[in-house]
Parts: C-alpha cells; sequence; structure tokens
C-alpha cells in the first residue's frame, strides 16, 4: 500500500510539473505555449494580436500623458496672459493722465503677418506627419520654424524703433505694459521654437517603428495646440495695444 500510494503520488508530481509554463513537452500540441515570438499567441495570428496589445499598451497612456500635461501648460500660459490682459484694461479704462497710447509701428504688423503665416506652415505640417508624409513634415516644420524666428527677430526691431522715438516702460503705463507684454508673449514663442526644432530632429529620419510614428503624431498635435496658442494670444495683444489703448 505505501507503495502504491507513493507511486500515486509521483504521478500527481509529474502531472502538476507538466502543467507549468514553458515545461511542456516539445511534441505535437505541446511546444512553449507563448508560441515562436514568445508573446503570448500560439500561431502567427497570436502573434499579431500579442504585438498589437503591446503596441496599444505602450504608446495610450503616454500620449494621455503628455496631452494632459500640454492642457495643465496652456492652462498656465492663458491664466498668465489672462492676469496681464486684466491689468491692462484696468489701468486703461480709468482715465489717467500717464496712460498715453502711441501709435503702433509698422513692425507690429509684420510681426502679425510672420506669426500668422508660421501657424498656417505648422498646420501643413502636422497634416504631413498624421499622412506619415515625414519628408514633407520636416520641410514645413523648417519652415514653420525659420519664421518663429523671424517673429522674435521682428521683435527685437520693434522694440528698438520703440526706444528710437523715446519710448520707454517707465513714465507712461501704457509704454510699460506694451514692453512686457510683448516680451512676454516673446519668451513663449522661443519656447514654441524650442519645441518645434524638437520635432524636427525627431522626423529628421524615416521612423522605425510603429511606436515612432504614433509618437510623432502625439508631440506634433500638442506642439501645434500651443503654437496655435501663441499666434491666438498675439492677435488679442495687438488688438488691446492698438483699439483699447
Amino acid at each position: 500500500m505505501k507503495v502504491g500510494v507513493a507511486d500515486t503520488l509521483d504521478d500527481i508530481v509529474e502531472e502538476k510539473k507538466g502543467k507549468r509554463p514553458g515545461l511542456t513537452s516539445s511534441g505535437p500540441g505541446g511546444g512553449d505555449p507563448r508560441g515562436p515570438r514568445g508573446n503570448g499567441g500560439g500561431g502567427p495570428s497570436g502573434g499579431d494580436d500579442g504585438d498589437r496589445r503591446h503596441f496599444d499598451d505602450a504608446t495610450r497612456p503616454n500620449a494621455a500623458k503628455t496631452r494632459m500635461l500640454t492642457y495643465f501648460l496652456l492652462m498656465v500660459v492663458i491664466m498668465t496672459f489672462g492676469g496681464m490682459i486684466a491689468a491692462y484694461l484696468v489701468l486703461a479704462t480709468n482715465g489717467s493722465t500717464e496712460w498715453r497710447p502711441f501709435t503702433l509701428p509698422i513692425q507690429v504688423w509684420i510681426s502679425t503677418a510672420i506669426i500668422i503665416l508660421s501657424s498656417l506652415a505648422y498646420i501643413v505640417a502636422e497634416r504631413s506627419l498624421v499622412a506619415e508624409d515625414h519628408l514633407k513634415a520636416k520641410k514645413w516644420l523648417l519652415i514653420a520654424t525659420g519664421l518663429g524666428a523671424c517673429f522674435i527677430s521682428s521683435q527685437i526691431v520693434l522694440w528698438l524703433e520703440l526706444v528710437s522715438w523715446g519710448y520707454y516702460a517707465y513714465g507712461n503705463p501704457y509704454a510699460g505694459f506694451f514692453y512686457i507684454l510683448t516680451a512676454l508673449h516673446a519668451v513663449h514663442v522661443l519656447g514654441g521654437i524650442i519645441a518645434i526644432s524638437s520635432i524636427v530632429l525627431r522626423s529628421w529620419y524615416a521612423p522605425k517603428s510603429e511606436f515612432e510614428i504614433e509618437r510623432r503624431k502625439t508631440i506634433g498635435q500638442v506642439v501645434g495646440w500651443y503654437w496655435h496658442t501663441m499666434g491666438c494670444l498675439w492677435l488679442i495683444i495687438v488688438g488691446l495695444l492698438g483699439f483699447m489703448g
């Protein structure tokens, strides 16, 4: 009886060992249950499904996180400019004799045209990224970046022109707000130029994986939100300075 019990126990142990993943025999119907790729599928279709699940799990959380961070950044930017604009409106409507608006220099309108063209160029670049035409996307991203640099240059020329006219930040609150609003906006535009430049570097070579393609699309989308926000803020600033002085 003892021998029979021992034999039975041995059989049970061997049976449990045989059911452990990776320890099955390599005969027909056996083999590694993870399939030839080791990804959980027993055949070609199973392998593809496993790759797809792995790809979705790898990209979706990252894309959602990137968008949420961009939402937060845009909220901070809008609140910052909103506070400055509110202060501007309060001073512009209190009838102070020190508030002396002046005619906007031609550089303001040149800057406006440049930033609008840059936003349009970025729209073309973003559509090219979505269409996976990376060569076209790279070209239009470079154009958008170059126009952004031209915008910063036009702002510097604008400030030098105001100084040559004798308008300084002190003594005239309107001139002070002019310098503060345009300089604050230029700093944010510079941040956008850096972000676009990072996309240019990413798209300089053809993508090597589906993950890289999706990553480029996500970054292109969120940077586009930021860039177009800068364009809209500039139009609001020009409207305030030019028509609500």
